[in-house]
């Protein structure tokens, strides 16, 4: 019960996640600052797994 329950928080944890990355990157105003946000998600997470 309780590893459904995990289960479920972390598949939607995941889809807000997913939403908050997606509004961010489709919020910039150009080709350069989408770039520049994409990378900085890039070493955002590259930093999370070191």
């Amino acid at each position: 019960m309780f590893v459904y329950l995990f289960l479920c928080l972390e598949r939607a944890l995941d889809r807000a996640e997913n939403s908050r990355r997606d509004a961010y990157l489709s919020s910039a105003v150009d080709m350069e600052e989408l770039e520049r946000r994409m990378r900085a998600m890039e070493m955002e997470t590259d930093r999370r797994y070191e």
